[in-house]
């Protein structure tokens, strides 16, 4: 940057947001508890910044280490050993964070059956097993028409 411009700056120019969240600050939301295999964790009240980084980091990674870390900011340095030492599985892991994101967003948005439920159906989606809803099944029984259809079984 040109230094005659640096010295031109006055303070009062400057996007100061320190002062800017101290103004919109109010009373210190408390996250949300839960328990889990014995433990009881308590929610941010919203999400972290590091675990929004490192979501998009991590999106398409496999390794234990990545999933560490992005957890780690949300439960704590230890909850994921804790829990794979518990012998928690991918899909109770996958509901546990489908919950916790849902409720930190907004406490109470989406319960455990319907977190796991929601889990169940991304699952079936992306295995290709979803099922049609239920607006647009085809019925079981089909109407007899009245004669045949023109050419049909003949060549």
């Amino acid at each position: 940057m040109n230094e005659n411009h640096d010295q031109a700056l006055d303070l009062q120019d400057v996007a100061d947001f320190d002062a800017f969240f101290a103004e919109q600050a109010g009373p210190e939301p408390q996250g949300l508890p839960l328990r889990l295999y014995g433990r009881t964790y308590t929610l941010p009240a919203s999400l972290p910044a590091l675990f929004t980084l490192q979501l998009h980091r991590v999106q398409h990674s496999a390794r234990p280490e990545d999933i560490r870390r992005l957890l780690a900011s949300m439960f704590g340095p230890d909850a994921v050993d804790h829990w794979t030492e518990q012998g928690m599985d991918d899909r109770r892991l996958g509901i546990v964070l489908l919950w916790a994101i849902a409720n930190i967003a907004e406490p109470g948005a989406l319960g455990m059956e319907q977190a796991a439920a929601e889990y169940d159906r991304r699952e079936a989606v992306k295995a290709g097993k979803a099922q049609r809803p239920a607006t647009t099944a085809r019925p079981k029984t089909r109407p007899k028409g009245k004669g045949k259809r023109p050419g049909s079984g003949r060549r």
